[in-house]
C-alpha cells in the first residue's frame, strides 16, 4: 500500500498545487469522539484521480501538525472536483467544525449503493467486500488517533480506507450513470451538507414522554434543552456530561425555584447542581414570566392504532415504488418521514425536510401524498 504522510503547511500546499488538476478526490477522515461534543480530527486522508501516475496513493494528512488548513478547505469547496466519501455524516461535521466548510459537489458511496438497491447502510469494509471481493483488515479501528507519532500499522489501515474507495466508486459511478441516478446521488449529497448547516438538534422532540407535558411545562423542556446544548458546546463536553434527558425532563416537570429544591427534588448529580444550580434557576425563574400566547404549542401523541395501519399500508406503497425504481426502500423515504407525511396530511404545520425536495418530490413524496389523499399512485 502506497501511502505518504503529510506534516507540514508546506507540503499540504505541495501537494494540492500539484494535485490542482485532479477531477475527482477520495475523502476519508479518523477523528476521535469520546469526551468531547464535538469530533476531535486526527487524521484526513485524499487519493486523488487526475493524470499523475503517482495520484492514486494515499496522502494522509496530520491536521495536529498543520497549522493552517485554508488549501485543504478551497479544495473541498471547488465546484469542479467531486468529493467521494464513504458514509459522510461524521466527516461533515469533522470539516465544519474543522474547516468551517462542508465538501460540495459530495458523492456518497453508502447512499449510492442504497439508491442502487445494493444494500442499505452498508458498512465500507461490506462494501468493499461486494464490490472489489477484499476483505480488508479492522485492527486499527479503535486505535487512539490522536497519538503521535503514528504507526506503520495505522498508517496502512487508514490508506486502505481511502484507496479501496477509489474501484468502489468508480464501479457506483458506472452503475448509476447506466440507471441514471448520478443525480440522485449528487442531490442527497447536497441536502447532507444542507441540512447538517441548518439542522437544530431538538432534544425536547427527541424525549419519549414529552408528548405528555402541557406548553408550561414544554416551555420549560425547551429552554433546558437549548441550555444543555448551547453550554455542552461552549465546554465541548458531551451532552449528557451537562445534564442527561432524564434530569432536563425531571427539571421541567419539578421546576424548582431554590437550591434546596434544586438538590431536594431532582435526580440530577451533585457536582451539576454545583456547577449549574444558579443559571438553572434563573433560567426557570425567566421562563416563569413568559405569557401563555408565547409557549410552544403542545408536542403530537404517538400514533393511534389507525393511524399505524395507515403508515403501515404507505409503507407498502413506498416499497411498490422502491421496486420500480431498483432502490433499497430505505434509502428511498427514512423511516420517520412516513409519519410526518401522515401528519402532513391531517393538516399539521412543519417545515418539510430538505430531502422532500428535489427528484424524490416527484418520484415518491408526491405519489405517497397522493395516496394518503385517497388518490392513486
Amino acid at each position: 500500500m502506497n501511502w505518504q504522510l503529510i506534516e507540514s503547511d508546506d507540503a499540504l500546499q505541495q501537494l494540492l498545487a500539484r494535485m490542482s488538476a485532479c477531477e475527482t478526490v477520495l475523502v476519508d477522515t479518523e477523528f476521535m469522539r469520546r469526551n468531547t461534543y464535538y469530533p476531535e480530527v486526527a487524521l484526513v486522508q485524499l487519493c486523488f484521480v487526475s493524470g499523475d501516475p503517482q495520484s492514486e496513493m494515499a496522502w494522509l494528512i496530520d491536521p495536529l501538525q498543520i497549522s493552517d488548513p485554508t488549501p485543504l478547505a478551497s479544495l473541498f469547496t471547488d465546484s469542479s472536483v467531486l468529493k467521494v466519501l464513504h458514509s459522510a455524516s461524521e466527516d461533515l461535521e469533522v470539516f465544519q467544525r474543522w474547516l468551517g466548510v462542508l465538501p460540495q459537489p459530495l458523492f456518497d458511496t453508502q447512499r449510492a449503493a442504497g439508491l442502487l438497491n445494493i444494500g442499505f447502510g452498508m458498512g465500507y469494509r461490506a462494501l468493499v467486500q461486494e464490490i472489489c471481493a477484499v476483505d480488508l483488515p479492522k485492527g486499527e479501528t479503535r486505535s487512539d488517533w490522536l497519538q503521535r507519532p503514528l504507526t506503520a500499522s495505522q498508517c496502512e489501515y487508514a490508506a486502505q480506507d481511502v484507496t479501496w474507495l477509489l474501484p468502489v466508486w468508480r464501479e457506483l459511478q458506472q452503475r448509476c450513470e447506466q440507471q441514471g441516478k448520478l443525480q440522485w446521488v449528487l442531490a442527497d449529497g447536497q441536502d447532507a451538507t444542507r441540512a447538517l448547516g441548518t439542522d437544530t438538534y431538538d432534544c425536547q422532540k427527541r424525549i419519549k414522554t414529552a408528548w405528555k407535558l402541557n406548553p408550561r411545562q414544554l416551555g420549560r423542556l425547551t429552554a433546558i434543552c437549548d441550555w444543555r446544548e448551547n453550554t455542552a458546546k461552549q465546554r465541548d463536553k458531551p451532552r449528557g456530561w451537562i445534564i442527561d434527558d432524564p434530569g432536563c425532563l425531571r427539571l421541567a416537570l419539578e421546576d424548582p425555584d431554590s437550591m434546596d429544591a434544586l438538590g431536594g427534588s431532582v435526580d440530577i448529580p451533585a457536582p451539576a447542581i454545583r456547577r449549574y444550580g444558579e443559571e438553572l434557576l434563573a433560567l426557570l425563574g425567566a421562563q416563569r414570566a413568559v405569557p401563555e400566547a408565547a409557549l410552544p404549542t403542545a408536542l403530537p401523541p404517538p400514533l393511534n392504532a389507525s393511524q399505524r395501519e395507515r403508515v403501515k399500508k404507505l409503507k407498502s406503497q413506498a416499497r411498490e415504488i422502491a421496486e420500480k425504481l431498483s432502490v433499497a426502500p430505505q434509502a428511498l423515504v427514512p423511516t420517520r418521514d412516513f409519519e410526518l407525511l401522515l401528519r402532513e396530511a391531517a393538516g399539521q404545520a412543519f417545515e418539510p425536510p430538505v430531502h422532500w425536495r428535489g427528484w424524490r418530490e416527484q418520484a415518491v413524496i408526491s405519489p405517497l401524498r397522493k395516496a394518503l389523499a385517497g388518490g392513486s399512485q
